[in-house]
């Protein structure tokens, strides 16, 4: 099997489990958790993502040199290997997530009154000023332009998360060098992840922490292009590397910020799906740019331009902060 055809392979699987778990657990933190503190919380929630990568990367290196044990190919056990702790995982979910904080047994009784009935006044706020049923919230213009704007994001993150590795492997690396070297920029991503929406909520502020996260995408991708030295060709990707993750907790913050209930569970859902198609188009277009080439600078190209899109989407956009300070008085028209 080529490398292209494990990468589809991989890409369908990930955008898979990702249609039915990711949205999930946003609207799941959206239950649990203020609008005050949710980028923040959705930080540590999806710092998961590059820190299993830093981990990962240096495991899958080593597992991608099993080849031929068992009778597998490497890329066969690294698929079988690292399904397994999801696997676990499983149970200890099960057992222990609650839907609501009314339902938390392991909190105090004033804990969970405090704690529910501020969530029921910021929703009774939104719905003040925003309210739509399940099915008219996955087509109204905002959730469709956060879905343009997540597509732009995933096409970035997907194109350059499947060919890092080989953009890595060509600097003259073996296997388990490539695997840490390409696990640097997730060190960088897991930092401003959890800083970046730290920062957001402390300034309750959202719309400009998107559009910067978005710009060092757009700087980091363009730059790397044009670059050869394999040392600052790393620099500049680190740089896209915390905008890749930094990007995610504030953005999860905008749509939840004027959806609520159900509305807010196919809302989250309609701009995860929508955005996962570059899932699909980022890798796949990048390969082939790269194949018609025999570089990396069309598809890096191709990838940054995606960004610059984003950034126009996210400020033609806007966002209302009133809506995460309970007030309710909120502009309707400034959602």
């Amino acid at each position: 099997m080529s490398v292209r055809q494990v990468s589809t392979l991989f890409v369908f699987c990930w955008a898979l489990q990702r249609q039915g778990f990711f949205p999930g657990i946003i609207f799941f933190l959206t239950l649990w958790f203020p609008s005050a503190c949710r980028a923040r919380i959705v930080g540590r929630f999806m710092v998961a993502v590059p820190v299993s990568t830093v981990i990962g990367s240096p495991i899958s290196g080593v597992i991608l040199d099993m080849e031929g044990i068992g009778g597998l190919h490497g890329w066969q056990w690294l698929f079988l290997i690292e399904a397994l702790p999801a696997l676990l995982m499983s149970f200890a979910i099960l057992h222990y997530l609650t839907d609501r904080p009314a339902l938390a047994t392991w909190l105090k009784p004033d804990e969970r009154n405090w704690l529910q009935e501020r969530l029921d006044a910021e929703r009774a706020d939104r719905e003040n000023v925003f309210r739509v049923g399940w099915l008219k919230s996955m087509v109204t213009p905002r959730v469709l332009a956060l879905g343009a704007v997540y597509l732009c994001f995933i096409t970035c993150q997907y194109g350059l998360g499947f060919f890092l590795p080989q953009i890595v492997k060509n600097f003259g690396l073996t296997n388990v060098e490539a695997g840490f070297v390409t696990a640097i920029p997730y060190v960088i991503g897991a930092i401003g992840m959890v800083h970046w929406g730290w920062h957001s909520d402390r300034n309750c502020e959202r719309k400009w922490h998107v559009v910067v996260s978005i710009v060092a995408v757009m700087v980091g991708l363009g730059l790397a292009s044009t670059i050869d030295s394999p040392i600052i060709k790393m620099a500049v990707i680190c740089i896209a590397g915390w905008g890749l993750f930094a990007f995610g907790p504030v953005f999860w913050a905008l749509p939840t910020a004027f959806l609520s209930g159900a509305g807010a569970a196919a809302g989250v859902a309609a701009i995860n799906s929508f955005g996962n198609l570059g899932g699909y188009f980022g890798p796949i277009i990048f390969g082939q740019l790269r194949d018609w080439t025999g570089t990396d600078f069309a598809g890096l190209i191709f990838l940054s331009s995606f960004a610059l899109v984003g950034i126009v989407i996210v400020l033609l956009l806007g966002h209302n902060p009133a809506l995460e300070r309970g007030a309710r008085t909120a502009p309707a028209a400034a959602v």
